[in-house]
């Protein structure tokens, strides 16, 4: 898997993948949708299915480098979304899991919950990926944020 002297790009990809896999758990077991979603994005980064597999079975805490750009915050926070709407059911534990991850990510707690719910309701009306980021990146520089 990654070494002991991973990079910080390796070591964002990883706790990503471990957000994703706790958001997957947050309804009490993980749907193979879910597994599969989590292996795809596994693989976009690099990764093999075996190791994204490991990762999500460990029960380790991922503490992972949190992303520098509101664009990768984006990016991680569509990924848990997505993966929230993959199972075709919106557990109140997964939508509670993706707002308390957007605020762990830097975003200002007042507006989490609209941003995830503006996500995932472009999602649910399939907008192309880009175009919901950037009206959220536009939301999101209209209401000043994030703030650290």
């Amino acid at each position: 898997m990654f070494g002991f002297f991973e990079n910080e790009q390796a070591k964002k990809i990883k706790g990503h993948l471990c957000n994703l896999a706790a958001l997957a758990k947050a309804d009490g077991h993980i749907d193979e949708r879910e597994m599969s979603f989590i292996i795809t994005v596994g693989k976009k980064n690099g990764m093999a299915a075996a190791d994204v597999r490991k990762i999500v079975a460990g029960n380790t805490n991922c503490l992972s480098d949190l992303p520098s750009t509101d664009s990768e915050r984006f990016d991680q926070i569509y990924d848990l979304v997505e993966m929230m709407l993959s199972d075709g059911i919106v557990d109140e534990n997964e939508m509670d899991f993706c707002i308390m991850m957007a605020e762990k990510l830097g975003f200002r707690k007042a507006i989490v919950g609209v941003l995830v719910r503006k996500i995932s309701q472009g999602v649910k009306d399939g907008l192309p990926e880009d175009r919901i980021k950037e009206e959220s990146l536009s939301f999101l520089n209209y209401n000043n944020i994030p703030q650290h």
